[in-house]
């Protein structure tokens, strides 16, 4: 849907209004596409003391082939990068207007032990963020609280989600701050995440924490190697470009919307994607994999029979990618829902997820190394007024993840959820104005998502790189103040 204030707010004659009436300016996100690069500019490098995790950055940073620029505090960066043969300079503060502005500011606070260490956080961030130009990526890196081998590094550690969440609330301008926590022996796993927050394709995912752990797989170049119960290792190679390839992806509501955005980019990324609708939106679906010579199910994912029917159609070939996207609203204050409302909602959002991928898991028609993603909602953490069931099945699909993950590990299958905020759909056209505006301005980003926020972020989550993450939810809501 169009954004009217956010198109007046960027026109020549909008912003000098905007500018001389102090209204805030959200700023058009730049987006992944294929005809422009993913990756540009400078990035500047921070660090706490004793950093875990440059080595394996400056291999980062070699791969996408970007210039770093080092900040005092990360005093080991230069010769670092000189050994694997990196362009790399020192940091110098952009002019005002400066074309030579930073893309991104990466900071390592693995080795940070107790809070009394924190103070290169502060020069760092004070020295750069003024550089970093529109649409800017921050990214500090960090170990998992729960993992450290003291309180005072738990401490310390944890610590750092309130600094990336401030610092994405703080910078504006379309820049985004997320926190990467990498568990010790998943040093080799976490390009996959770093190139997603470092692109476009994560434009409207700010204020997250996500968690990378080692758990018996690694990366050796481009190929995933999974190692198996009696310890033989497989290597499944990928091309980042086309990490997709030769995967299977179902993707449940796929006609159109977000179910249709999910399928679209999982196919450029070399999917071949089995849409499933319920039959009365058989053409709407039919068309949509025909352009991307999918393959079309008309199921009703809430019938009694649907994981057997879906079962058998997939038998032959088995799928690597579920997406669990197909969900309903029908909304009520509980008081006037009648329980053919409330059970619907529950059925087909959450019900039909877990009876769906039983059926897949017994077969072992989801293949070992899979992924599972499900579609939850900013409504499922914060809760929602006249969504009492919406609400419930929602924060039910973050609890399968939760529940899930440790039990699909031995199998190497991750299972993750997206749980979307205010995203410009059908649905969110229909709202009044004033509600819709609301949704639109209440994250730091000021502006409503675009379905194809969310699809990206979930080919992400089934990228053959992501697989040391699992059980975790991924907001993809701008940093909505909405449970916040």
């Amino acid at each position: 849907m169009n954004d009217s204030y956010l198109n007046f707010v960027n026109s020549p004659f909008g912003a000098r209004v905007a500018r001389s009436l102090g209204l805030p300016k959200p700023e058009v996100l730049r987006r992944y596409r294929a005809d422009e690069p993913e990756f540009g500019g400078l990035v500047a490098i921070g660090a706490g003391r004793e950093p875990h995790l440059l080595d394996s950055l400056a291999d980062l940073v070699a791969s996408i082939g970007v210039t770093s620029v080092a900040h005092e505090s990360a005093g080991l960066w230069m010769p670092l990068a000189h050994r694997h043969g990196l362009l790399t300079g020192r940091f110098e503060p952009a002019e005002s207007g400066s074309a030579a502005r930073v893309g991104a500011l990466i900071f390592d606070a693995s080795g940070i032990d107790e809070s009394s260490q924190m103070e290169p956080l502060h020069a760092f961030f004070h020295d750069t963020l003024r550089s970093l130009g529109k649409c800017g990526r921050i990214v500090v890196l960090g170990r998992p609280p729960e993992a450290c081998p003291s309180p005072r590094k738990w401490t310390a550690q944890r610590a750092l989600e309130g600094l990336t969440r401030s610092l994405g609330k703080e910078a504006r301008r379309g820049i985004t701050a997320n926190l990467v926590h990498v568990a010790e022996g998943a040093e080799r796993e976490m390009e996959a995440t770093l190139r997603f927050f470092l692109s476009p394709r994560s434009a409207y995912v700010s204020g997250q924490v996500v968690r990378i752990a080692a758990d018996g797989l690694h990366r050796l170049a481009n190929s995933v190697v999974v190692t198996d119960a009696i310890g033989n290792d497989a290597a499944s190679p990928f091309d980042w470009n086309q990490p997709l390839a030769n995967r299977r992806a179902v993707v449940t509501g796929a006609a159109r919307g977000i179910g249709a955005a999910i399928a679209n980019v999982l196919a450029a990324q070399g999917a071949h994607v089995i849409g499933i609708d319920i039959p009365p939106a058989r053409d709407a679906l039919e068309a949509t994999m025909r352009q991307l010579n999918g393959t079309a199910l008309a199921f009703d994912i809430a019938a009694p029979e649907a994981p057997a029917q879906i079962s058998a159609a997939l038998d032959d070939h088995g799928v690597d990618i579920v997406v669990h996207n197909a969900g309903i609203t029908k909304d009520k204050t509980i008081a006037k829902m009648t329980g053919s409302a409330w059970q619907s909602v529950i059925d087909i959002n959450l019900c039909a997820q877990e009876r769906i991928d039983d059926a897949l898991l017994a077969a072992g028609i989801l293949r070992d190394g899979g992924r599972i993603v499900g579609v939850s909602s900013i409504s499922g953490i914060a809760g929602n007024p006249g969504q009492t069931n919406y609400a419930t099945s929602k924060a039910g699909v973050i609890g399968r993840v939760q529940s899930m993950a440790p039990l699909l590990r031995p199998r190497g299958i991750t299972i993750n959820a997206v749980a979307p905020g205010f995203i410009e759909t059908q649905m969110t056209a229909k709202m009044p104005l004033a509600l819709r505006e609301a949704g639109r301005r209440m994250n730091s980003l000021a502006q409503g998502g675009l379905p194809v926020d969310v699809a990206q972020t979930i080919a992400w989550l089934a990228h053959p790189g992501s697989a040391g993450i699992s059980g975790q939810v991924v907001r993809v809501c701008g940093q909505s103040l909405i449970g916040a």
